[in-house]
């Protein structure tokens, strides 16, 4: 299996995990942290030096006797694609192995059936490649994040009602194609994964991400790990809240995402004779201080604060990030969503809540697609590393 390039030691994920959280860092602090023996890491990390995926820097303070030599993740070892797939176009990202972006493109995606989508897949892959003229070798892998319920284990879309799939093997499709590791989730998912990888979830052990756009998604992260349930977890936007409600996509009345959604935004205003092409155009006639649509956007929020006091009653994440599209209201629909939230939620659990907002658009959407495979590179148990380094 290509995947099993990835990762072929555990021991290899355990110091490149240590070194890519706490470097520069020398090769005892490593051995300590990983309960390695001294013999096994010159051995791991002389072959990790060699692949380029690590180098040595500057001494480090001395507490007598020889400066120990520093290790440091290079950045520039190794690359990954990742890629947001939606219903009319792809948005593809090139990173390193800090997940910074060194190259992207968009490609229109005028088909919805499986195999015409991956054929598009693969073109973008190859051409983004090319474009940013790196040599393939150092390309791990790819990593795609899409609207829907995923099984991420087997790379198959179990249901897209945006696409109209169900049951349908894309990773594989797309690794026929390219003869990379394909990596597949939800893409709400793929933005949790890289912000406790990278960004605002780091240290973070118990934390949610909610995004607020064209639908409500939602990430789960429990005891550091991204939590999928039986393979659908996060549907959040598909919360009842009014069973008399308008009937939604999935068939069910008053789900959330029906009254914060961007669609379902432009539909109530349509029924108060205010007729918006674009959620922009909505956007600019609230934020220019259109009554009635101010008082939409306030609803939504209150609306989505009702629904995350259900999440932290339930689940007491010590952490929140929002991010999307719907931040474009800025203050508008979180200060509603804030008030909502610490109304309805039990004061013991969510007195100590952190609340963390990003705006974000395409290119955030295939960052966080590209950390699917840069988890792969450094996965390992974050119990297992805690435990050995409080021995």
């Amino acid at each position: 299996m290509h995947k099993q390039k990835l990762l072929k030691f555990q021991n290899r994920a355990l110091v490149l995990n240590s070194i890519r959280q706490h470097g520069p860092i020398s090769r005892v602090d490593v051995a300590r942290r990983t309960g390695l023996s001294v013999g096994a890491l010159t051995a791991l990390t002389r072959e990790l030096v060699e692949n380029g995926l690590i180098y040595e820097k500057q001494e480090g303070d001395s507490r007598g006797g020889r400066p120990p030599i520093l290790l440091a993740l290079q950045p520039e070892g190794a690359y990954v694609v990742g890629a947001k797939l939606t219903e009319d176009h792809i948005t593809f990202a090139l990173t390193n192995l800090d997940a910074d972006v060194i190259g992207r493109l968009t490609l229109e995606n005028p088909s919805v059936e499986p195999e015409e989508v991956a054929q598009r897949m693969a073109d973008g892959i190859h051409r983004l490649v090319a474009d940013s003229q790196i040599q393939r070798s150092r390309l791990l892998g790819v990593g795609i994040g899409m609207a829907g319920i995923v099984e991420a284990d087997t790379g198959v879309c179990v249901a897209s009602p945006i696409l109209g799939w169900e049951n349908v093997p894309f990773a594989d499709l797309v690794e026929q194609r390219t003869i990379l590791p394909v990596y597949l989730d939800n893409d709400v998912n793929t933005l949790t994964l890289v912000e406790k990888l990278y960004g605002a979830g780091v240290g973070s052990n118990h934390f949610l991400t909610i995004t607020v756009g064209r639908g409500i998604g939602l990430g789960i992260v429990v005891n550091g790990q991204l939590y999928r349930g039986m393979g659908g977890a996060g549907e959040f936007g598909h919360t009842v809240i009014d069973p008399q409600g308008y009937v939604c996509d999935c068939g069910k009345r008053g789900c959330l995402e029906t009254f914060v959604g961007d669609p379902w935004l432009l539909r109530r205003a349509a029924e108060q004779a205010l007729h918006y092409n674009t959620i922009e155009e909505l956007s600019t006639a609230a934020q220019n201080g259109q009554q009635q649509m101010v008082e939409l956007i306030q609803k939504a929020g209150a609306s989505l604060g009702y629904g995350i006091a259900i999440l932290v009653n339930i689940l007491n994440p010590q952490l929140l990030i929002f991010s999307g599209e719907g931040m474009r209201y800025g203050e508008m629909l979180l200060q509603p969503m804030r008030e909502a939230l610490y109304a309805n939620s039990m004061s013991a659990l969510s007195s100590g809540l952190k609340l963390h907002t990003e705006p974000l658009g395409d290119d955030a959407w295939a960052r966080g697609a590209a950390s699917l495979v840069l988890q792969e590179l450094f996965r390992t148990s974050q119990r297992e590393l805690d435990t050995v380094t409080s021995m």
